[in-house]
């Protein structure tokens, strides 16, 4: 049976909702994708998605409540997909939004040595599987709650 595993993404965004999404070139996959990770024993998926984003980083991010979700839907979260991750088996992922300062600074961990921050246009054009730009342009268009930052 193929392995299978609950993940987090993180989109973190700057320059707010129509500003630019935070991408990293991974090493072990040779593609651009967001900040994410496995779940770890007894973490909630906001828990992980808060963890990822400081350990692969340095971030820490706001989680904003989005316009829309339902209640009991945790802050930041956009939505749900799942993909082959080599080796690793099935990943079930959760996908959220952070937003961090417009001058926050990125401390790349041994996952990933380059990154970079992609608008629109650069996210279009990124070499990186379909479901990471949909994300993405999901990302930079979702709106905080009323009363949201």
């Amino acid at each position: 049976m193929t392995r299978r595993a609950f993940s987090i993404a993180v989109y973190v965004r700057r320059g707010g909702p129509e500003g630019q999404v935070l991408v990293i070139h991974h090493r072990r996959l040779g593609t651009w994708l967001p900040i994410g990770g496995e779940l770890e024993q007894g973490e909630t998926p906001l828990e992980a998605a808060v963890r990822e984003l400081r350990e692969e980083t340095g971030l820490v991010g706001v989680f904003p409540a989005l316009a829309g979700a339902l209640d009991g839907v945790p802050a930041g979260y956009l939505g749900y997909e799942e993909h082959q991750a080599g080796s690793k088996g099935l990943h079930m992922n959760f996908v959220f939004v952070a937003d961090v300062a417009a001058d926050a600074e990125v401390v790349p961990n041994d996952e990933f040595g380059e990154w970079r921050w992609v608008g629109r246009a650069e996210l279009a054009a990124l070499a990186s599987p379909l479901n990471v730009r949909q994300f993405g342009f999901a990302a930079l268009a979702a709106q905080a709650a009323a009363g949201e930052p």
